[in-house]
């Protein structure tokens, strides 16, 4: 397998709980390829980058494999490599949270 429909390898790479919670969030924008808006279909393969949005978290993601079948997390993991960019703004972004506690309600 070469190449395969985003919305499936974002639930094989455990990004999200079903396919179709993936494709909810490629069709509201919250997931690109090559910094563009994609639409479900769009076909994924190695060496593509994606960048996806988990709440407030941004992610940039390198593709490494290509699945079509959800496995357990290490594997899913061997699928894709975050870049340092984007783990050094996930580390900063946590830091600022965890110094500037929310407003009580």
């Amino acid at each position: 397998m070469e190449k395969i429909r985003i919305d499936k390898w974002l639930w094989a790479a455990r990004f999200f709980k079903t396919r179709s919670l993936a494709t909810d969030e490629v069709q509201r924008g919250r997931v690109q390829m090559e910094q563009r808006d994609i639409k479900p279909s769009r076909e994924v393969q190695v060496g593509d980058t994606v960048t996806l949005w988990q709440g407030q978290v941004q992610r940039t993601l390198v593709v490494k494999g290509i699945s079509g079948q959800r496995g357990s997390a290490p594997v899913a993991q061997q699928l894709y490599e975050e870049t340092a960019e984007s783990l050094a703004k996930r580390a900063q972004e946590a830091e600022r949270r965890r110094l500037s506690p929310e407003p009580a309600a």
